[in-house]
């Protein structure tokens, strides 16, 4: 049984999730304002973190900033109908989703499963190690090793990270990654892959021989470096 942890001043909202979740067998614990579930949330002890943005004491953009200074637990990110900054915001910041209230029980259920099922996967189907070129990927770890430096990844980073160099010189649309890596069809204007991929460009080291490590084909998709760039590949 999964463990998660609702961290939401919504008493109503808290109640009612934490009910449902229960009833879909999850173990739930809740905290009522951004300070005290920081303190719960670096104990460890769970499975995944649903964090509300607005929230008094430490707002939720405080508690992920602190959260991943120390923890890699995966994050989904409760924001403001229709704001666009929130979602960018939380996902720079490391979250793995987000998801627009209000929302109903059974998309909050699909996102929860899908993130958990990426974590399961991390753990049972990933190669112990993956290189590629000056990258050795270590997914149990859930870190990667580039030019002596020592990269900390979310566990979507991680997964996303595995599946371009498994492929490398592959051309991937972004409906494929969100589904094979996130685990949801692609949205209108969902920005979710762009911003991991950010995240992961940021962490990474220049290539030494200047070349970029990813491609943006407009329109198509993106495709992770392998050697020299060949454009006529994705043509």
């Amino acid at each position: 049984m999964k463990n998660l942890l609702l961290i939401d001043d919504d008493k109503e909202l808290v109640s009612l999730l934490a009910e449902f979740l229960s009833l879909e067998n999850f173990n739930i614990d809740t905290a009522p304002d951004g300070e005290n579930g920081l303190q719960k949330a670096l104990t460890g002890n769970y499975d995944l973190i649903l964090l509300d943005v607005m929230m008094p004491r430490l707002n939720g953009f405080e508690v992920l900033k602190l959260l991943r200074q120390k923890s890699d637990t995966p994050v989904l990110m409760l924001t403001a109908k229709g704001d666009e900054i929130d979602k960018v915001l939380g996902l720079e910041m490391g979250a793995d989703d987000y998801l627009a209230k209000p929302f109903s029980e059974r998309e909050l259920l699909a996102r929860i499963r899908a993130i958990l099922r990426r974590t399961q996967h991390k753990n049972s189907e990933s190669p112990s190690k993956l290189t590629h070129l000056d990258i050795e990927l270590f997914p149990a770890q859930q870190q990667a090793v580039c030019q002596d430096f020592t990269i900390e990844l979310t566990g979507t980073e991680l997964l996303l990270l595995e599946k371009f160099l498994a492929h490398p010189g592959e051309l991937f649309s972004k409906a494929e990654l969100s589904e094979e890596v996130l685990g949801k069809k692609l949205q209108p204007f969902d920005r979710s892959i762009d911003m991991h991929l950010s995240n992961i460009r940021r962490k990474l080291p220049t290539r030494q021989d200047g070349q970029t490590r990813v491609k943006n084909f407009r329109g198509r998709g993106y495709m992770w470096v392998d050697g020299e760039l060949n454009l006529s590949a994705a043509s």
